[in-house]
């Protein structure tokens, strides 16, 4: 069973108004608020018994509070990824310096061009990391993250992405063989060996919950999800992401766990 004790965040940057988005419907994000629901996070995740490590906003990426996408995090070392948006590439050279001080040099290693990979796109189940083939993350980056993972004694396998950003977009691990599905994730045969818990068109967003240990964040205002979830097993804590969905971001973009 995975055991973590620490995670990495960053503030919201007031830049955050122009970040990527696709749903400008939503309308843009209301920085205050986003800055009490970070708080919330935060929280959220001391909770649940880790050491949080608070990185400062960095104004010049928008899009920088999910920290989840320019770093990978293993058992056995860290990747700096080589992120798919050239708004966002910028951030692993930011990530890099926080990650160090966890691990040293034998243990960080990197995606290089022409590899791109969003954290997002990687679901840690074990030993086994599934990669979501995506707009943002390319065959040769999943290549690389694979030797790497090779390297460690762990092992990866890639799954082709139809209709949604990122793999963690519709589908999430709650350890136990656990897992939250939506969408078209419902009848990938990928995932056949776990239990599902399939989560209804109109709740899609909240399939993005995260487990740290025992305990399940789950996002505000989805009560089907959250009932499953609770009838699983799992203590629950939620917390609002609303500005956050409004850039395409859910719990897991928020934080790097380890």
């Amino acid at each position: 069973m995975t055991k973590f004790t620490n995670v990495i965040v960053r503030r919201p940057a007031k830049s955050m108004v122009e970040g990527i988005t696709s749903a400008p419907e939503l309308g843009k994000p209301d920085y205050e608020l986003a800055c009490k629901q970070h708080d919330d996070y935060i929280a959220a995740l001391k909770d649940c018994g880790v050491e949080v490590t608070v990185l400062p906003a960095l104004e010049q990426f928008p899009d920088s509070c999910f920290v989840e996408d320019p770093a990978v995090v293993t058992r056995c070392g860290a990747i700096i990824t080589n992120p798919g948006a050239a708004s966002r590439n910028g951030e692993k050279d930011e990530i890099e310096p926080a990650v160090r001080q966890f691990f040293d040099d034998s243990r960080v290693k990197h995606i290089v061009s022409p590899g791109t990979l969003d954290g997002g796109d990687v679901m840690m189940v074990g030993d086994h990391f599934y990669v979501g083939r995506s707009a943002r993350t390319n065959e040769e980056g999943i290549r690389q993250f694979f030797e790497i993972l090779e390297g460690w004694g762990l092992e990866g396998s890639e799954v082709p992405l139809e209709h949604v950003l990122h793999l963690k977009t519709g589908v999430n691990y709650l350890e136990d063989g656990n897992m939250l599905v939506s969408g078209e994730f419902v009848t990938k045969p990928d995932f056949e060996q776990y239990h599902r818990i399939e989560i209804p068109e109109d709740e899609a967003y909240a399939a993005n919950c995260i487990w740290v240990n025992g305990t399940v964040i789950v996002p505000e205002g989805y009560p089907a999800v959250l009932a499953a979830v609770q009838d699983a097993g799992y203590e629950t804590i939620t917390v609002d992401t609303s500005e956050y969905r409004k850039l395409d971001g859910g719990l897991s973009c928020l934080s790097l766990r380890f």
